[in-house]
């Protein structure tokens, strides 16, 4: 998603955020509050790279409470593009994501983060500018209107609705309650429209699940 980048001119490493539940996808925008000592300090290196780059990625446990959980092989790499610093010395960030990525060697500690060697390789089309999608969106938004009320969240319908392909499916896949491995199901799909489908598919079986009105939404032949 950032015209100019190859997986040539990427770095070979950068240092990692493990955060469970937390997505961040190409082009997406992340707002981060970080205040642990070891991934200020990360951030304080990162901000002297030419890169800018923190590549996030979810622990493969979501109940694993420990400093270096087993992560999962993909995640996805965000350039630093605001940062801002408080009182209390926390540092409000935002990541604006640029490809995904995926893990081939974890490195010794850096002032208690964790860095690693990855390949940008496997994504490459995420470096691409994407246009109109192929995916049933009416589809997609019948049975979104439903699950966001049942999980008693606001959506502003007109943006919504007017948004483009790309940004619609990656701005729901981001903010949308997914749990954690439905998440990561939604980083590995291989493009958006694959992503789409996916998300659909999701929404539809928590739907039915929960026996929530509009569940046979888009499931009739």
């Amino acid at each position: 998603m950032t015209i100019g980048w190859t997986p040539e001119t990427l770095p070979e490493t950068i240092p990692v955020f493990p955060l469970t539940g937390v997505l961040l996808l190409p082009g997406g925008r992340l707002p981060l509050n970080i205040f642990e000592p070891r991934y200020r300090a990360m951030v304080e290196e990162c901000l002297g790279t030419p890169d800018r780059l923190i590549g996030m990625i979810q622990p493969l446990d979501p109940d694993d409470r420990s400093r270096e959980p087993d992560l999962y092989r993909i995640g996805c790499a965000g350039r630093l593009t605001a940062f801002e610093e408080t009182a209390d010395g926390r540092y409000l960030i935002t990541l604006t994501g640029v490809s995904r990525f995926a893990v081939v060697e974890e490195l010794p500690l850096r002032k208690g983060y964790r860095p690693m060697r990855i390949d940008w390789r496997p994504f490459t089309s995420d470096l691409t500018e994407t246009g109109p999608q192929d995916f049933d969106r009416k589809r997609l938004l019948a049975g979104l209107r439903g699950y966001l009320k049942h999980h008693g969240v606001a959506a502003d319908w007109s943006s919504i609705e007017q948004a483009p392909d790309d940004v619609l499916i990656t701005t729901l896949a981001m903010v949308c309650p997914f749990t954690p491995g439905e998440k990561q199901a939604l980083l590995e799909s291989a493009d958006t429209e694959d992503r789409a489908s996916t998300m659909i598919a999701l929404i539809e079986m928590a739907m039915m699940d929960k026996d929530l009105p509009g569940s046979d939404l888009g499931l009739r032949h």
